[in-house]
């Protein structure tokens, strides 16, 4: 079986114990200074061409992603005591799919994607909501537009691990890694 395939089926058993947050993912980048930081973002789709999630552009993680390209997600599902760990390159996806995906988010987190210029320091929370506020009216009586700064990347894998939690910690280590363009099943030591 190939990883993705593998993927498919641990995700769809993960969205049948009904999820608080079934998408949620952490995404780990580090910049040309090699400091890695990590956070939680939402997987918004994936196929055997990656992982796609959404975000500003002008972010940390977009700074870094554009100095370093290389990033790792982890996937960890408590309940099934499962982890999926991939490794790759990001891309930014289309500008078209990118206002795919934009078009298809509530309203509001449309319209914030607008009022929060993300990781840039504000004087206060309540900045944030009079700038919501002032996007909110802005976008009253039309659709709300695609911000130039926002959009979505693309992680390539090139290896990935499948993790369960074993007896005495002998817990079971599938990775498959890309040689050329054919995956390779590995067995490894917990």
């Amino acid at each position: 079986m190939d990883p993705f395939s593998e993927f498919r089926l641990w995700y769809n058993l993960w969205l049948s114990t009904s999820p608080q947050e079934p998408s949620a993912m952490t995404l780990s980048t580090a910049g040309s200074d090699g400091i890695v930081s990590s956070r939680v973002v939402l997987l918004r789709d994936f196929n055997e061409q990656g992982f796609i999630f959404l975000t500003n552009y002008n972010s940390t993680k977009g700074s870094q992603i554009r100095s370093n390209p290389n990033a790792a997600l982890l996937f960890w599902w408590p309940p099934l005591s499962r982890q999926v760990r991939i490794e790759g390159t990001i891309e930014k996806i289309t500008r078209d799919l990118s206002e795919k995906y934009f078009h298809a988010r509530a309203r509001e987190n449309q319209i914030s994607a607008w009022a929060s210029q993300q990781s840039t320091k504000i004087p206060d929370r309540d900045h944030l909501l009079k700038k919501f506020d002032q996007f909110v009216d802005k976008f009253s009586n039309k659709e709300v537009d695609l911000p130039p700064y926002w959009g979505g990347y693309r992680l390539i894998p090139r290896w990935f691990e499948f993790w369960t939690a074993g007896r005495h910690r002998l817990n079971e280590r599938v990775a498959f890694r890309l040689t050329g363009e054919k995956w390779v099943r590995e067995i490894l030591a917990p």
